[in-house]
């Protein structure tokens, strides 16, 4: 390999701390975004299926057996559904649900202020999509249904799927914001230890 390519690679090995610092910034901005969503009453109708068959949160919902019946479709008004869905405690759970992804978000994004809010935030950012990914287990509406076409059912996700796949990246990027908060934590306070140390000696 030539010595005109160094420099670039040494430069591309640099990247990972600024990797870190956008994958913080991206964790944060999904967080905010889809927590503010939350308060909105189509993404709180869109997440029915996956809180209704999940073992760990359709308790939260009064009727999570009877949700198939009172779908809609995004940009879809339906007064009677959305008066079901209102009984059913969707918008009470999505709206306290998008208050813990907005904490989440803005815990993350402390991290330059705090590094153990930063640390907190990425645990949290961590647990989340080990729960979500779950969905593709509990959630029927994750597979393609079977309404004809031979590609149906596992491996085959259907649009509800893809999405909750894409949980993968933010399991991965959460864990490298937590061990780099812990990084940072652990260094600041090994800089305010060593004054002690040296004194001693």
């Amino acid at each position: 390999m030539s010595n005109s390519s160094q420099p670039w690679l040494t430069l591309l090995g640099k990247l990972d701390t600024l990797g870190i610092q956008l994958m913080r910034v991206a964790i944060g901005i999904v967080f905010l975004w889809i927590g503010a969503l939350k308060f909105v009453p189509y993404e709180a109708d869109s997440i029915t299926p996956f809180v209704a068959n999940s073992p760990f949160m359709s308790f939260f919902y009064n009727h999570p057996d009877d949700y198939k019946t009172h779908l809609t479709h995004e940009g879809e008004l339906d007064e009677t559904k959305r008066l079901w869905q209102a009984e059913n405690n969707t918008y009470g759970f999505s709206t306290g649900l998008g208050i813990v992804e907005i904490l989440i978000a803005l815990l993350v994004l402390s991290n330059p202020l705090s590094r153990r809010a930063g640390l907190l935030g990425g645990a949290l950012s961590l647990g989340t999509p080990l729960l979500t990914l779950t969905f593709l287990i509990t959630t029927p509406e994750a597979w393609v249904p079977a309404l004809g076409d031979g590609q149906h059912g596992f491996p085959y996700l259907s649009g509800a799927g893809r999405l909750v796949l894409k949980d993968v990246l933010m399991l991965a990027g959460s864990l490298i914001i937590m061990a780099d908060s812990a990084r940072q934590l652990l260094r600041e306070r090994n800089a305010l230890m060593t004054p002690f140390y040296l004194e001693k000696v």
